[in-house]
């Protein structure tokens, strides 16, 4: 029984009908058309998220460089706008109109 068993897989030409089958599947020209696409579509997706990380970089810093500089001097301004308000009224002159 045992001898039976090493025979069939020693046997190069008593090939099982799984291994057929799986050997005609993956050398099927729908299954590389497939791989083709899955290839192509992982290289965009790699090069999309490369771009998009770059972009976001460029974006991330022009942010810090540009816009946080020009809220804290805004925030500023305000402070001193009320601060102004505030002994103007502690020393008896009426308010001005605050401009938006």
């Amino acid at each position: 029984m045992a001898s039976l068993g090493k025979k069939r897989a020693g046997s190069s030409g008593d090939e099982g009908i799984v291994a057929r089958v799986t050997r005609t599947v993956s050398d099927s020209a729908i299954m590389n058309t497939a791989k083709n696409a899955a290839n192509d579509a992982a290289y965009v997706a790699k090069r999309l998220a490369k771009s998009t990380g770059k972009a976001a970089w460029i974006a991330g810093t022009t942010f810090l460089i540009l816009v946080v500089p020009l809220i804290i001097e805004m925030d500023r301004e305000q402070q001193f706008n009320e601060l102004e308000l505030q002994q103007q009224s502690l020393l008896g002159a009426p308010p001005a109109p605050i401009n938006k």
